[in-house]
Formats: structure tokens, C-alpha cells, sequence
């Protein structure tokens, strides 16, 4: 991949501040020599972003990049689109679904597809009078993500960024 492709992978995916110096430098290796092993890109990426002054970051400076790359590899938001899709529609009424995201592009498809599922109105805001006739077919049990308390995050250091979204199906009015 270019080094434009990469950055685009890297901030798309990875919301990753220093896509643009990472995916230079990642192209300017392997001019000389292909990267093939995930210690050699680990490396790689710590050169490449500046060094922090204050307390240690609490996550390797790769883990953005290598979490950009399996999230583009896999194409995993749009498998987790079309999952959320198919779950919904395939729920009876009362049935609910719940979703654990771990990172904020996830958590944003399923709460924008939860939004939507719970929306009765579709109409444009500037029209006057609803014509439109959608009904919800999801209530939102949580307005809110549940995220993990301190004790959690504690016990388990990985829980730190999950959110719990759940909606419940409703009947559809004949």
C-alpha cells in the first residue's frame, strides 16, 4: 500500500495522530527491506511518533496502527453493520440484543443503528406534519452506553474502553 493509503488506514481506523509519519516511515523501509514480523512495524512505529513527556502512556504506540490494520484486513465494520442488521430482523418481539463495542468507530455503528431502529419518524425535521409512516421496531433499554467501573477496569485492564448498548425488539403495529 502507499503511503497515503496507510494514513488513511491509520487515521480512519486507528484515529491515530501521526498517521502521516508512521505510514512515511513505513514506506521508507520497505524501500530497503520488507517488514515481516509485527516486532519490526512495533518498532518501526515507536521511532516514528514523538516521544511523550509526563506519565507513560497506558498503550503501546503500534496499538493503534495494528488495530487500523486488522479492522481494514478484516473489514470489520461493515461484517459488524451487516451482523447488527441481520440481528435485529431476526428478533422475535421482546427479544433483545446487546452489543459490547471496544472501540468508538464500533460503538458509533451500533448506536447510530440502534438511533435509527428506535426512530419512528423519518420525515425531514422541516416538514410540518409526519408522512412518512415508519414505526420503531427497537427501545433502547440503556439511553446510555454501561461502561466498566473502576474496580472492573482494575481487575481488568482491557475492559477500560468496552461499552454495553442493549435494545429490546417491539411489536409492529398491522
Amino acid at each position: 500500500a502507499s503511503a497515503a493509503e496507510l494514513e488513511q488506514i491509520f487515521r480512519d481506523y486507528g484515529e491515530e495522530p501521526h498517521a502521516a509519519k508512521i505510514a512515511r516511515a513505513i514506506v521508507a523501509t520497505r524501500v530497503s527491506a520488507p517488514i515481516t514480523t509485527a516486532e519490526e512495524l512495533a518498532a518501526l512505529v515507536e521511532q516514528s511518533v514523538p516521544k511523550r513527556y509526563g506519565p507513560p502512556s497506558r498503550i503501546h504506540p503500534a496499538t493503534r496502527v495494528f488495530q487500523a490494520l486488522r479492522i481494514a484486513v478484516n473489514d470489520e465494520l461493515t461484517a459488524l453493520s451487516t451482523a447488527l442488521a441481520a440481528a435485529i430482523a431476526a428478533l422475535r418481539v421482546g427479544g433483545r440484543v446487546v452489543v459490547l463495542t471496544y472501540h468508538s468507530l464500533e460503538d458509533r455503528i451500533v448506536k447510530q443503528a440502534f438511533a435509527a431502529a428506535a426512530r419512528d419518524c423519518i420525515c425531514p425535521p422541516r416538514v410540518p406534519v409526519c408522512t412518512c409512516t415508519n414505526q420503531a421496531t427497537l427501545r433502547l433499554i440503556n439511553k446510555h452506553p454501561i461502561t466498566a467501573s473502576d474496580e472492573e477496569i482494575a481487575a481488568n485492564p482491557r475492559s477500560r474502553s468496552a461499552k454495553l448498548r442493549a435494545a429490546e425488539r417491539l411489536e409492529r403495529a398491522a
